[in-house]
């Protein structure tokens, strides 16, 4: 085995590791927050972070043409829906109500949705 597979392999482990931790806050987090808008943001930043990191991980690991490209696409398909998925849950949930308003620091959807009315 020559020095950069192992470094590849120990950098690839370390990486996993630490993905996961930073998954596993963001679990904590989604379970420990009180409201949806919190709670979505916890379900987002940490879990997208821990992903890629977990997903940087496997390729030093693997380090196969067809094992990257089949990364790169989880990658990519994870960055565009998780946000996404997140502002919708955290509009429908101020759409429905479910927000307290009085913690909002800016209201700016408020205007917009009067506006529609």
């Amino acid at each position: 085995m020559s020095a950069w597979s192992q470094t590849a392999d120990t950098t690839g482990a370390v990486l996993v590791l630490l993905g996961a931790a930073i998954s596993l806050l963001g679990v904590i987090g989604m379970l420990r927050l009180p409201d949806v808008l919190s709670r979505s943001h916890a379900a987002t930043k940490p879990q997208t972070l821990g992903m890629l990191l977990v997903l940087i991980g496997v390729g030093l690991r693997l380090r196969s043409g067809m094992d990257m490209a089949t990364l790169g696409l989880v990658v990519f398909f994870q960055m565009m829906t998780g946000p996404v998925a997140a502002h919708l849950v955290a509009r429908s949930a101020y759409r429905t109500g479910q927000v307290d308003h009085e913690q909002l620091l800016f209201d700016e959807l408020d205007e917009q949705l009067t506006e529609e009315r």
